[in-house]
Protein backbone atom coordinates (compact mmCIF):
# COMPACT_ATOMS: atom_id res chain seq x y z
CA UNK A 1 0.00 0.00 0.00
CA UNK A 2 2.58 2.52 0.88
CA UNK A 3 4.28 1.95 -2.38
CA UNK A 4 0.91 3.45 -4.05
CA UNK A 5 0.68 6.13 -1.83
CA UNK A 6 2.50 8.62 -4.57
CA UNK A 7 0.73 8.03 -7.24
CA UNK A 8 -2.44 7.97 -5.14
CA UNK A 9 -2.00 11.66 -3.82
CA UNK A 10 -1.10 12.66 -7.23
CA UNK A 11 -4.15 11.01 -8.44
CA UNK A 12 -6.34 13.19 -5.98
CA UNK A 13 -6.30 16.86 -7.98
CA UNK A 14 -6.84 14.61 -11.31
CA UNK A 15 -9.76 12.58 -9.81
CA UNK A 16 -11.26 16.19 -8.94
CA UNK A 17 -11.38 17.87 -11.91
CA UNK A 18 -12.43 14.48 -14.49
CA UNK A 19 -15.17 13.33 -12.28
CA UNK A 20 -18.55 12.66 -13.80
CA UNK A 21 -21.24 14.69 -13.25
CA UNK A 22 -19.56 17.17 -10.67
CA UNK A 23 -18.97 21.13 -11.94
CA UNK A 24 -17.16 23.75 -10.23
CA UNK A 25 -18.10 26.54 -8.30
CA UNK A 26 -18.49 29.50 -10.14
CA UNK A 27 -15.25 31.14 -10.85
CA UNK A 28 -13.05 28.81 -9.91
CA UNK A 29 -10.80 26.41 -11.21
CA UNK A 30 -11.00 23.30 -9.20
CA UNK A 31 -13.77 20.61 -9.17
CA UNK A 32 -16.02 19.69 -6.90
CA UNK A 33 -19.60 17.78 -6.59
CA UNK A 34 -22.71 19.55 -6.07
CA UNK A 35 -22.13 19.16 -2.35
CA UNK A 36 -19.77 21.94 -2.39
CA UNK A 37 -21.82 24.36 -3.96
CA UNK A 38 -24.25 24.85 -1.35
CA UNK A 39 -21.76 27.30 -0.08
CA UNK A 40 -21.91 30.42 -2.35
CA UNK A 41 -18.15 31.52 -1.74
CA UNK A 42 -15.31 28.66 -2.45
CA UNK A 43 -12.80 27.20 -0.70
CA UNK A 44 -10.39 29.00 -1.84
CA UNK A 45 -12.06 32.74 -1.36
CA UNK A 46 -12.78 31.25 2.34
CA UNK A 47 -9.35 29.96 3.09
CA UNK A 48 -6.68 31.37 1.59
CA UNK A 49 -5.83 34.27 4.45
CA UNK A 50 -6.23 31.59 6.93
CA UNK A 51 -2.63 31.64 8.37
CA UNK A 52 -3.75 30.48 11.63
CA UNK A 53 -6.43 28.91 13.43
CA UNK A 54 -7.86 28.51 17.39
CA UNK A 55 -6.22 25.74 17.52
CA UNK A 56 -2.47 27.50 17.22
CA UNK A 57 -0.24 28.31 14.21
CA UNK A 58 -0.24 25.99 10.98
CA UNK A 59 3.14 23.76 10.82
CA UNK A 60 4.93 24.95 8.02
CA UNK A 61 3.55 23.25 4.64
CA UNK A 62 0.72 22.00 5.92
CA UNK A 63 -2.72 22.98 4.39
CA UNK A 64 -3.95 26.28 6.12
CA UNK A 65 -7.56 25.05 7.74
CA UNK A 66 -10.62 28.12 6.25
CA UNK A 67 -12.38 27.31 9.67
CA UNK A 68 -12.66 25.53 12.69
CA UNK A 69 -15.06 25.37 15.58
CA UNK A 70 -15.36 23.14 18.34
CA UNK A 71 -19.31 22.03 19.17
CA UNK A 72 -21.04 19.90 21.76
CA UNK A 73 -20.77 18.76 25.29
CA UNK A 74 -17.00 19.25 26.57
CA UNK A 75 -17.43 16.34 28.82
CA UNK A 76 -18.21 13.85 25.93
CA UNK A 77 -16.07 11.76 24.00
CA UNK A 78 -14.18 14.60 21.71
CA UNK A 79 -13.53 13.68 18.10
CA UNK A 80 -12.38 15.34 14.84
CA UNK A 81 -13.57 16.15 11.70
CA UNK A 82 -12.54 17.08 8.32
CA UNK A 83 -14.78 18.82 5.13
CA UNK A 84 -14.08 20.85 2.80
CA UNK A 85 -17.11 22.36 2.76
CA UNK A 86 -17.95 24.87 5.94
CA UNK A 87 -21.36 24.72 5.02
CA UNK A 88 -21.65 21.11 5.79
CA UNK A 89 -19.99 21.05 9.27
CA UNK A 90 -22.15 23.81 10.20
CA UNK A 91 -25.28 21.27 9.38
CA UNK A 92 -23.19 18.45 11.32
CA UNK A 93 -22.75 20.81 14.31
CA UNK A 94 -26.53 21.40 14.54
CA UNK A 95 -27.41 17.48 14.31
CA UNK A 96 -23.99 17.03 16.95
CA UNK A 97 -26.26 19.27 19.13
CA UNK A 98 -29.60 17.06 18.77
CA UNK A 99 -27.70 13.21 18.99
CA UNK A 100 -26.54 14.79 22.48
CA UNK A 101 -29.90 15.59 23.76
CA UNK A 102 -31.30 12.67 22.47
CA UNK A 103 -28.13 10.31 23.78
CA UNK A 104 -27.33 11.89 27.39
CA UNK A 105 -25.21 8.33 28.09
CA UNK A 106 -23.39 9.15 24.94
CA UNK A 107 -22.25 12.68 24.42
CA UNK A 108 -19.56 14.00 21.60
CA UNK A 109 -17.38 17.37 21.50
CA UNK A 110 -16.30 17.70 17.94
CA UNK A 111 -13.75 19.58 16.65
CA UNK A 112 -14.86 20.82 12.97
CA UNK A 113 -12.00 22.08 10.66
CA UNK A 114 -12.83 23.04 7.11
CA UNK A 115 -9.89 22.50 4.43
CA UNK A 116 -9.65 23.58 0.81
CA UNK A 117 -10.66 20.44 -1.14
CA UNK A 118 -7.51 18.89 -2.77
CA UNK A 119 -5.36 19.97 0.50
CA UNK A 120 -8.21 17.97 2.84
CA UNK A 121 -8.20 14.78 0.54
CA UNK A 122 -4.25 14.65 0.36
CA UNK A 123 -3.71 15.36 4.02
CA UNK A 124 -6.44 12.36 4.66
CA UNK A 125 -5.01 10.06 2.02
CA UNK A 126 -1.63 10.72 3.77
CA UNK A 127 -2.73 10.56 7.57
CA UNK A 128 -4.33 7.18 6.65
CA UNK A 129 -1.17 5.44 4.99
CA UNK A 130 0.66 6.91 8.08
CA UNK A 131 -1.53 5.29 10.34
CA UNK A 132 -1.51 8.75 12.76
CA UNK A 133 -2.58 12.12 12.23
CA UNK A 134 -6.19 11.16 10.85
CA UNK A 135 -9.43 12.58 11.77
CA UNK A 136 -12.35 10.35 13.36
CA UNK A 137 -14.46 11.12 10.38
CA UNK A 138 -14.11 13.10 7.21
CA UNK A 139 -16.00 13.76 4.21
CA UNK A 140 -14.85 12.34 1.01
CA UNK A 141 -16.29 13.86 -2.25
CA UNK A 142 -17.25 10.84 -4.45
CA UNK A 143 -14.42 10.95 -7.17
CA UNK A 144 -12.22 10.44 -4.09
CA UNK A 145 -13.45 7.62 -2.68
CA UNK A 146 -12.07 4.73 -4.84
CA UNK A 147 -8.61 6.47 -3.43
CA UNK A 148 -10.10 5.86 0.50
CA UNK A 149 -11.69 2.91 0.33
CA UNK A 150 -8.74 1.27 -1.30
CA UNK A 151 -7.61 1.25 2.05
CA UNK A 152 -10.51 -0.10 3.96
CA UNK A 153 -8.85 -3.02 5.26
CA UNK A 154 -6.83 -0.98 7.43
CA UNK A 155 -8.03 2.85 7.41
CA UNK A 156 -11.95 2.54 7.43
CA UNK A 157 -14.58 1.58 9.57
CA UNK A 158 -17.42 -0.01 8.29
CA UNK A 159 -21.03 1.42 8.84
CA UNK A 160 -23.65 -1.49 8.11
CA UNK A 161 -24.46 -2.06 11.56
CA UNK A 162 -24.90 2.00 12.08
CA UNK A 163 -26.98 2.61 9.05
CA UNK A 164 -29.07 -0.38 9.80
CA UNK A 165 -31.48 1.27 11.97
CA UNK A 166 -32.57 3.38 8.60
CA UNK A 167 -31.67 1.33 5.94
CA UNK A 168 -35.25 -0.07 5.03
CA UNK A 169 -35.73 3.79 3.48
CA UNK A 170 -32.50 4.22 2.02
CA UNK A 171 -32.14 4.55 -1.38
CA UNK A 172 -30.11 1.90 -2.10
CA UNK A 173 -27.90 2.98 -5.40
CA UNK A 174 -26.40 5.64 -3.62
CA UNK A 175 -25.48 3.60 -0.29
CA UNK A 176 -24.01 1.26 -2.81
CA UNK A 177 -21.90 4.17 -4.32
CA UNK A 178 -19.84 3.95 -1.19
CA UNK A 179 -19.59 0.18 -0.54
CA UNK A 180 -15.90 -1.24 -0.75
CA UNK A 181 -15.13 -4.81 -2.83
CA UNK A 182 -16.02 -6.53 -0.01
CA UNK A 183 -19.41 -5.56 -0.25
CA UNK A 184 -19.32 -3.18 3.05
CA UNK A 185 -20.59 0.14 2.85
CA UNK A 186 -17.47 2.33 4.43
CA UNK A 187 -19.17 6.06 3.79
CA UNK A 188 -22.63 7.89 4.83
CA UNK A 189 -24.24 9.37 1.75
CA UNK A 190 -25.77 13.22 2.02
CA UNK A 191 -27.81 12.91 -1.30
CA UNK A 192 -29.02 10.76 -3.77
CA UNK A 193 -27.86 12.87 -6.66
CA UNK A 194 -31.00 11.93 -8.86
CA UNK A 195 -30.79 13.65 -12.45
CA UNK A 196 -33.53 14.83 -14.06
CA UNK A 197 -34.21 17.44 -16.87
CA UNK A 198 -34.43 20.92 -16.51
CA UNK A 199 -37.34 22.45 -18.64
CA UNK A 200 -37.32 26.20 -19.21
CA UNK A 201 -41.71 25.56 -19.63
CA UNK A 202 -41.82 29.71 -19.99
CA UNK A 203 -39.62 29.58 -22.63
CA UNK A 204 -40.86 26.21 -24.11
CA UNK A 205 -44.49 27.81 -24.13
CA UNK A 206 -43.45 30.52 -25.84
CA UNK A 207 -42.99 28.37 -28.84
CA UNK A 208 -45.94 26.54 -28.58
CA UNK A 209 -43.71 23.19 -26.73
CA UNK A 210 -45.19 21.45 -24.21
CA UNK A 211 -42.50 19.87 -22.40
CA UNK A 212 -44.90 17.35 -20.70
CA UNK A 213 -45.33 15.57 -23.66
CA UNK A 214 -41.29 14.19 -24.13
CA UNK A 215 -41.17 10.49 -22.51
CA UNK A 216 -38.53 9.92 -25.39
CA UNK A 217 -35.33 10.79 -26.66
CA UNK A 218 -37.17 11.08 -30.10
CA UNK A 219 -39.88 13.13 -28.41
CA UNK A 220 -36.85 15.50 -26.91
CA UNK A 221 -35.45 15.74 -30.52
CA UNK A 222 -39.17 16.35 -32.31
CA UNK A 223 -39.34 19.22 -29.74
CA UNK A 224 -35.96 20.52 -30.52
CA UNK A 225 -36.60 20.96 -34.59
CA UNK A 226 -40.09 22.92 -33.41
CA UNK A 227 -37.97 25.38 -31.35
CA UNK A 228 -36.03 25.66 -34.08
CA UNK A 229 -38.53 26.48 -36.55
CA UNK A 230 -40.25 28.59 -34.33
CA UNK A 231 -37.76 30.42 -33.05
CA UNK A 232 -35.74 31.24 -35.99
CA UNK A 233 -32.94 29.09 -34.71
CA UNK A 234 -32.74 31.75 -31.55
CA UNK A 235 -32.97 29.34 -29.30
CA UNK A 236 -31.55 25.94 -28.99
CA UNK A 237 -32.99 22.51 -26.73
CA UNK A 238 -30.41 22.07 -25.12
CA UNK A 239 -26.53 22.01 -25.11
CA UNK A 240 -24.29 19.13 -24.93
CA UNK A 241 -21.07 18.97 -22.57
CA UNK A 242 -17.10 18.20 -23.62
CA UNK A 243 -15.93 18.77 -19.82
CA UNK A 244 -18.66 16.61 -18.33
CA UNK A 245 -20.29 12.97 -18.55
CA UNK A 246 -23.61 13.55 -17.26
CA UNK A 247 -24.99 12.73 -20.66
CA UNK A 248 -23.69 9.38 -20.75
CA UNK A 249 -24.34 8.54 -17.35
CA UNK A 250 -27.75 9.21 -18.13
CA UNK A 251 -27.96 7.02 -21.41
CA UNK A 252 -25.79 4.56 -19.72
CA UNK A 253 -27.99 3.61 -16.75
CA UNK A 254 -31.39 3.65 -19.40
CA UNK A 255 -29.54 0.38 -20.60
CA UNK A 256 -28.94 -0.38 -17.12
CA UNK A 257 -24.57 -0.39 -18.36
CA UNK A 258 -21.51 0.51 -16.41
CA UNK A 259 -18.40 1.50 -18.64
CA UNK A 260 -16.32 1.12 -15.45
CA UNK A 261 -16.89 -2.64 -15.09
CA UNK A 262 -17.52 -2.50 -11.25
CA UNK A 263 -14.93 -3.88 -8.74
CA UNK A 264 -14.44 -7.25 -10.82
CA UNK A 265 -15.30 -6.21 -13.97
CA UNK A 266 -12.98 -4.81 -16.86
CA UNK A 267 -13.15 -1.05 -18.24
CA UNK A 268 -15.74 -1.07 -21.30
CA UNK A 269 -16.85 2.46 -22.90
CA UNK A 270 -17.78 0.74 -26.64
CA UNK A 271 -21.61 0.60 -25.01
CA UNK A 272 -24.71 0.47 -26.68
CA UNK A 273 -26.05 3.30 -24.50
CA UNK A 274 -22.69 5.46 -25.04
CA UNK A 275 -22.91 5.12 -28.72
CA UNK A 276 -26.37 5.76 -29.19
CA UNK A 277 -26.13 8.77 -26.61
CA UNK A 278 -23.11 10.27 -28.74
CA UNK A 279 -24.76 9.74 -32.22
CA UNK A 280 -27.59 11.46 -30.88
CA UNK A 281 -25.99 14.38 -29.76
CA UNK A 282 -23.91 14.59 -33.12
CA UNK A 283 -27.42 14.40 -34.91
CA UNK A 284 -28.50 17.29 -32.70
CA UNK A 285 -25.92 18.98 -33.41
CA UNK A 286 -25.83 18.92 -37.29
CA UNK A 287 -29.34 19.78 -37.26
CA UNK A 288 -28.33 22.56 -34.96
CA UNK A 289 -30.68 22.03 -32.39
CA UNK A 290 -28.32 22.12 -29.73
CA UNK A 291 -24.98 24.02 -29.19
CA UNK A 292 -22.21 22.63 -27.50
CA UNK A 293 -21.80 24.26 -23.84
CA UNK A 294 -19.68 27.16 -23.30
CA UNK A 295 -16.83 26.16 -21.48
CA UNK A 296 -17.79 22.38 -21.63
CA UNK A 297 -20.72 22.20 -19.14
CA UNK A 298 -23.71 23.78 -17.75
CA UNK A 299 -21.95 24.42 -14.22
CA UNK A 300 -19.27 26.94 -14.64
CA UNK A 301 -20.09 30.96 -15.22
CA UNK A 302 -20.56 30.55 -18.85
CA UNK A 303 -22.90 28.18 -18.55
CA UNK A 304 -24.97 29.58 -16.11
CA UNK A 305 -24.90 32.73 -18.50
CA UNK A 306 -26.29 31.12 -21.42
CA UNK A 307 -29.27 29.49 -19.25
CA UNK A 308 -29.73 33.08 -18.63
CA UNK A 309 -29.46 34.36 -21.92
CA UNK A 310 -32.20 32.05 -23.12
CA UNK A 311 -29.91 30.62 -25.38
CA UNK A 312 -31.29 26.88 -24.15
CA UNK A 313 -34.06 26.02 -23.06
CA UNK A 314 -33.25 22.35 -21.31
CA UNK A 315 -31.01 20.01 -19.83
CA UNK A 316 -30.38 16.76 -17.61
CA UNK A 317 -28.23 17.44 -14.08
CA UNK A 318 -28.31 16.05 -10.64
CA UNK A 319 -31.14 17.86 -8.49
CA UNK A 320 -28.53 19.31 -6.65
CA UNK A 321 -27.76 21.55 -9.41
CA UNK A 322 -31.01 23.58 -8.00
CA UNK A 323 -28.72 25.17 -5.75
CA UNK A 324 -26.89 26.55 -8.59
CA UNK A 325 -30.30 28.31 -9.72
CA UNK A 326 -31.00 29.95 -6.51
CA UNK A 327 -27.18 31.20 -5.64
CA UNK A 328 -26.33 32.23 -9.29
CA UNK A 329 -29.36 33.05 -11.63
CA UNK A 330 -32.58 33.88 -9.17
CA UNK A 331 -34.14 35.74 -11.76
CA UNK A 332 -35.13 32.30 -13.02
CA UNK A 333 -37.26 31.81 -10.30
CA UNK A 334 -40.65 30.61 -11.46
CA UNK A 335 -39.55 29.57 -15.38
CA UNK A 336 -38.48 25.89 -14.48
CA UNK A 337 -39.53 22.76 -14.11
CA UNK A 338 -38.11 19.42 -13.26
CA UNK A 339 -38.99 16.35 -15.06
CA UNK A 340 -37.90 12.91 -15.95
CA UNK A 341 -35.34 12.02 -18.34
CA UNK A 342 -36.25 10.95 -21.49
CA UNK A 343 -35.57 7.58 -22.52
CA UNK A 344 -34.70 5.68 -26.10
CA UNK A 345 -36.96 3.01 -25.53
CA UNK A 346 -40.07 3.25 -23.05
CA UNK A 347 -39.76 1.77 -20.03
CA UNK A 348 -36.51 1.98 -19.67
CA UNK A 349 -34.75 3.83 -15.62
CA UNK A 350 -34.93 7.62 -16.02
CA UNK A 351 -32.45 8.60 -13.76
CA UNK A 352 -29.39 8.03 -12.60
CA UNK A 353 -27.36 9.24 -9.31
CA UNK A 354 -24.49 11.32 -9.81
CA UNK A 355 -22.28 13.64 -7.71
CA UNK A 356 -21.90 13.40 -3.62
CA UNK A 357 -19.92 13.16 -0.61
CA UNK A 358 -19.63 10.42 1.53
CA UNK A 359 -19.19 10.23 4.80
CA UNK A 360 -16.35 8.30 6.54
CA UNK A 361 -15.38 6.82 10.17
CA UNK A 362 -11.67 6.00 10.30
CA UNK A 363 -10.00 3.10 11.91
CA UNK A 364 -8.00 6.20 13.97
CA UNK A 365 -11.16 7.25 15.83
CA UNK A 366 -11.08 7.25 19.37
CA UNK A 367 -14.37 5.25 19.34
CA UNK A 368 -15.16 4.09 15.83
CA UNK A 369 -18.59 2.77 16.97
CA UNK A 370 -20.13 6.16 18.68
CA UNK A 371 -18.68 8.27 15.47
CA UNK A 372 -20.42 5.69 12.91
CA UNK A 373 -23.41 5.73 14.66
CA UNK A 374 -23.29 9.70 15.11
CA UNK A 375 -22.95 10.09 11.14
CA UNK A 376 -25.70 7.62 10.74
CA UNK A 377 -27.69 9.38 12.25
CA UNK A 378 -26.99 12.88 11.14
CA UNK A 379 -27.22 11.87 7.64
CA UNK A 380 -29.66 9.35 7.49
CA UNK A 381 -32.35 9.43 10.15
CA UNK A 382 -35.74 10.93 9.20
CA UNK A 383 -34.31 14.21 11.55
CA UNK A 384 -31.27 14.16 9.24
CA UNK A 385 -32.85 14.33 6.31
CA UNK A 386 -35.02 16.76 7.13
CA UNK A 387 -32.07 19.00 7.91
CA UNK A 388 -30.11 18.03 4.57
CA UNK A 389 -32.83 19.24 2.42
CA UNK A 390 -33.66 22.43 4.84
CA UNK A 391 -29.99 23.58 5.05
CA UNK A 392 -27.99 22.27 2.04
CA UNK A 393 -31.28 21.92 -0.58
CA UNK A 394 -30.56 18.64 -1.55
CA UNK A 395 -32.80 15.47 -2.12
CA UNK A 396 -32.17 13.37 0.62
CA UNK A 397 -31.32 9.51 0.69
CA UNK A 398 -33.93 8.27 3.52
CA UNK A 399 -37.04 8.23 1.07
CA UNK A 400 -39.53 7.58 4.69
CA UNK A 401 -39.13 11.87 4.03
CA UNK A 402 -40.14 12.08 0.58
CA UNK A 403 -43.55 11.54 1.45
CA UNK A 404 -43.96 13.74 4.26
CA UNK A 405 -45.82 17.37 2.63
CA UNK A 406 -45.16 19.02 5.39
CA UNK A 407 -41.46 19.18 4.85
CA UNK A 408 -41.53 18.14 0.72
CA UNK A 409 -44.52 20.92 -0.28
CA UNK A 410 -43.41 23.89 2.42
CA UNK A 411 -44.73 26.78 0.59
CA UNK A 412 -41.82 28.66 2.31
CA UNK A 413 -39.12 26.29 1.37
CA UNK A 414 -37.09 28.35 -1.06
CA UNK A 415 -36.52 25.61 -3.66
CA UNK A 416 -40.30 24.35 -3.39
CA UNK A 417 -40.78 28.48 -4.33
CA UNK A 418 -38.45 28.57 -7.08
CA UNK A 419 -39.65 25.37 -10.16
CA UNK A 420 -42.86 24.87 -11.34
CA UNK A 421 -42.71 21.25 -10.20
CA UNK A 422 -42.24 20.09 -6.96
CA UNK A 423 -38.52 18.45 -6.63
CA UNK A 424 -39.69 15.57 -4.35
CA UNK A 425 -42.89 14.85 -6.68
CA UNK A 426 -40.46 13.76 -9.21
CA UNK A 427 -38.05 12.03 -7.37
CA UNK A 428 -41.05 10.07 -6.13
CA UNK A 429 -42.16 9.18 -9.88
CA UNK A 430 -38.40 8.16 -10.34
CA UNK A 431 -38.33 5.79 -6.97
CA UNK A 432 -37.59 2.79 -8.64
CA UNK A 433 -35.74 4.12 -11.39
CA UNK A 434 -32.34 5.57 -9.93
CA UNK A 435 -29.31 3.79 -11.80
CA UNK A 436 -26.05 3.90 -10.29
CA UNK A 437 -22.65 3.94 -12.57
CA UNK A 438 -19.99 2.81 -9.92
CA UNK A 439 -16.76 4.91 -9.15
CA UNK A 440 -13.67 2.54 -8.97
CA UNK A 441 -10.35 2.74 -9.42
CA UNK A 442 -10.60 3.21 -13.20
CA UNK A 443 -13.07 6.05 -13.01
CA UNK A 444 -10.84 9.10 -12.93
CA UNK A 445 -9.25 7.66 -16.36
CA UNK A 446 -12.21 7.16 -17.95
CA UNK A 447 -13.46 10.66 -16.65
CA UNK A 448 -10.03 12.03 -18.34
CA UNK A 449 -9.81 10.16 -21.47
CA UNK A 450 -13.83 11.16 -21.98
CA UNK A 451 -13.65 14.85 -21.12
CA UNK A 452 -10.11 15.67 -22.60
CA UNK A 453 -10.24 14.16 -25.73
CA UNK A 454 -13.00 11.44 -26.32
CA UNK A 455 -16.18 13.90 -26.31
CA UNK A 456 -14.20 16.98 -27.83
CA UNK A 457 -13.33 15.20 -30.32
CA UNK A 458 -16.93 13.51 -31.42
CA UNK A 459 -19.03 16.69 -30.40
CA UNK A 460 -15.96 19.39 -31.54
CA UNK A 461 -14.70 17.52 -34.49
CA UNK A 462 -17.10 15.30 -35.80
CA UNK A 463 -15.31 12.20 -35.61
CA UNK A 464 -16.93 8.69 -36.06
CA UNK A 465 -18.25 7.97 -32.75
CA UNK A 466 -17.26 4.23 -33.17
CA UNK A 467 -13.46 5.28 -34.15
CA UNK A 468 -13.59 7.51 -31.30
CA UNK A 469 -14.91 4.82 -29.03
CA UNK A 470 -12.43 2.73 -30.31
CA UNK A 471 -9.09 4.92 -29.27
CA UNK A 472 -10.74 5.81 -25.73
CA UNK A 473 -10.74 2.21 -25.30
CA UNK A 474 -7.08 1.20 -26.45
CA UNK A 475 -6.02 4.11 -23.91
CA UNK A 476 -8.54 3.14 -20.85
CA UNK A 477 -7.10 -0.83 -21.32
CA UNK A 478 -3.77 0.30 -20.98
CA UNK A 479 -4.55 1.77 -17.74
CA UNK A 480 -6.33 -1.41 -16.50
Amino acid sequence: MKKKLLATILSVALTASMLAGCGSNAGTSGTTTGDAAAETTTEAEAGDDAAATEEGEVAEGEAAPAAVTTVGDPNGTHMEMWSFVELHNTFYASMLEKWNAENPDRTIEITFTTYPYADMHTKLLTSLNAGTGAPDLCDVEVGQFPNVVAGMDTWLYPLDDALAPYAADLVQARLDTYAGADGKHYGAPTHVGATVMYYNAELLESYGIDYTTIKTWDDYTAAGEKLKEASDGKVMLTSVDTAGVDWMWVAMAEYGEDWTGGFDGSANVQLESVKNMLTMQQGWLDSGIAMVSPDGHVDLEAGFQNILDGNIASFPKALWYMSRFLNYMPEEAGKWALAPCPVFEAGQPRSVGIGGTGTVVTNQSVDTQLAADFISYAKCSEEGAKGIWETLGFDVCNSAMWTDESITHDSNNEYVKFFRTNPYDVLNEVKDEIGKISVVAISPTINEQMCNVTLNDVLENKMDVDEALQAAQDVISLEE
